[in-house]
């Protein structure tokens, strides 16, 4: 008897810790976005994490019964103090970003799924004149 309660809890164990994992850590996807960086903050109440939104050119189609068009936005966190480093002194430019998707999040890797890994380009955006 005691058996069988050992290896019940070993498969409800290892249930668990695949479920954790895929949830948690598993990565869904990644790609690559390309846009001008919106914003850039690092924020946060117990676990403070970089935050940022870039602004892809092109317009996203209107949704079913909308009337209005959007811009594309890509919000991510990022986790790498160094692409955070990187990130911060290009406020502003034209960024190619590399970057992994997760199916939910963490406190401690921020409030977004998508999370910057690295950066791939960085253009300066010239200023229009008139």
């Amino acid at each position: 008897m005691k058996k069988v309660i050992a290896i019940i809890v070993v498969v409800v164990l290892l249930v668990l810790a695949g479920t954790v994992y895929y949830r948690y850590y598993f990565v869904f996807g990644d790609g690559t976005k390309a846009g001008t960086m919106n914003y850039f903050v690092h924020k946060g109440y117990m676990f403070k994490t970089y935050e940022g939104k870039l602004i892809q050119t092109g317009f996203k189609a209107p949704v079913q019964g909308a009337g209005a068009i959007q811009s594309n936005e890509f919000m991510f966190s990022v986790t790498d103090q160094r692409v955070a480093d990187i990130l911060n002194k290009n406020a502003g430019a034209y960024l190619e970003l590399h970057y992994k998707e997760y199916l939910h999040t963490l406190p401690w890797r921020g409030v977004s799924e998508f999370v910057v890994d690295s950066v791939m380009a960085v253009k300066p955006v010239s200023p229009v004149t008139p």
